[in-house]
């Protein structure tokens, strides 16, 4: 089941998003749009994340995880292949929207199933696990998508295609191959947790609010600069390899960063401790970018890069953690958490190109906005309580 669930987020989400950044510049010369326009595509699934996420968090609680996941990874895969049927930027911005909306049914499912498999140490690891997995699609979906697939199968659409298919085979294997878990040994009820009961009961709970706080803005500081930089890294004289493998190291790094996070906060048995550091070093990081040379830049891309989905990883598993949540509510818990999270990507990655300017392919103005949002999220997560066994406040 956890390899499965890695490989669901390799191929499902992470491939299926990431690629649209390396393929921005072939996408936006085909179809005649310019920078602001690339923006609101980029940020336009968190848009559709905002509307469906929570929803989703509840649909996994109240219909079970492994049957929602299975139909959302075969719509998503549907409509992601749509997507290389668009002829201009409003049917693109349109069918990315509804795309989005089944795919971001899928990491509350995930994370919902395995807060009912794994409890208590194992459960961080395992979040780790799945996370890896969104990483190594991240490297290779940043790596091969221009480069190689792109030649391989006839330009950008043909790349959207492939993934639309394989994210369809994998609804079916989550469908005809994996049973919903047994919750009664982890002092679950059996019985279906009706809607209004569980909105009732996470509502109220101040550490969900406060980490979706957090990573509305660690996601606005983290996917303004992601969608943005293989652009930039072009525009300054990178060639499509290089600006490519730029991020491609980006996320390569953060897929070997996560096991050893989740581990150190399993083994110290904290969160915090190893969260803030990893918030610093993105506020910095992000700021440097415009201001530091070529050979600075891979530096970042590593030490930024290092923490992402470790941090994602970790904050999760505090969502389900939290005091009042328990197995029997994490998909909602989980589903308020993401929701919060795609406020701050829906307005970052256009607002941030906004402010760049042509005539200088330079300018630090667009990363100096997105290092501002990581500043606020040092600031929410600062009144975050800790969840972490050895600090958890006892009830």
């Amino acid at each position: 089941m956890l390899t499965l669930a890695a490989f669901t987020f390799t191929f499902t989400v992470a491939m299926q998003q990431i690629c649209m950044t390396v393929l921005f510049k072939e996408i936006a010369d085909d179809l005649g749009m310019n920078l602001v326009e690339m923006g609101i595509i980029w940020g336009t699934p968190a848009f559709a994340g905002v509307l469906a996420v929570f929803f989703a968090g509840l649909l996994t609680d109240r219909y079970g995880a492994i049957r929602v996941m299975g139909i959302a990874c075969i719509l998503a895969g549907i409509l992601g292949a749509v997507r290389g049927t668009t002829v201009d930027f409003f049917s693109l911005v349109l069918v990315t929207f509804l795309f989005a909306l089944p795919m971001w049914v899928i990491p509350s499912s995930v994370f919902k199933t395995t807060a009912t498999w794994f409890s208590g140490k194992k459960l961080v690891i395992a979040n780790g696990v799945v996370s890896a997995g969104m990483g190594l699609g991240m490297t290779v979906g940043a790596m091969i998508s221009a480069t190689t697939l792109s030649p391989l199968l006839g330009g950008w659409r043909g790349v959207l295609f492939l993934y639309g298919g394989i994210s369809v085979i994998f609804g079916l294997l989550w469908l005809l191959t994996v049973k919903e878990h047994d919750q009664l040994h982890l002092g679950a009820s059996p019985a279906r947790v009706p809607l209004r009961q569980s909105i009732a009961r996470v509502f109220p709970i101040k550490t969900i609010r406060l980490l979706g706080l957090t990573l509305l803005c660690y996601g606005a500081c983290n996917q303004g600069m992601v969608g943005y930089l293989p652009t930039y890294l072009r525009d300054i004289g990178w060639t499509t390899t290089s600006a490519d493998g730029a991020l491609t190291v980006f996320a390569a790094l953060s897929t070997l960063g996560v096991i050893p996070l989740t581990l150190l906060s399993a083994r110290i048995g904290l969160r915090k401790a190893v969260l803030f550091p990893v918030l610093v070093m993105s506020v910095v990081g992000v700021a440097l970018l415009p201001l530091v040379g070529s050979a600075m830049v891979w530096v970042i891309m590593i030490i930024v890069g290092v923490g992402r989905d470790g941090f994602m990883a970790i904050a999760f598993t505090m969502s389900t953690e939290a005091e009042g949540v328990g197995v029997v509510y994490a998909g909602t818990a989980m589903g308020l958490t993401q929701t919060l999270m795609n406020v701050g990507p829906i307005i970052s990655p256009a607002l941030g190109n906004s402010l760049a300017d042509p005539a200088n392919p330079t300018s630090p103005y667009p990363f100096f906005l997105w290092a501002s949002f990581g500043v606020l999220a040092l600031v929410a997560f600062y009144f975050v309580k800790e969840t972490g066994w050895r600090l958890k406040p006892q009830s």
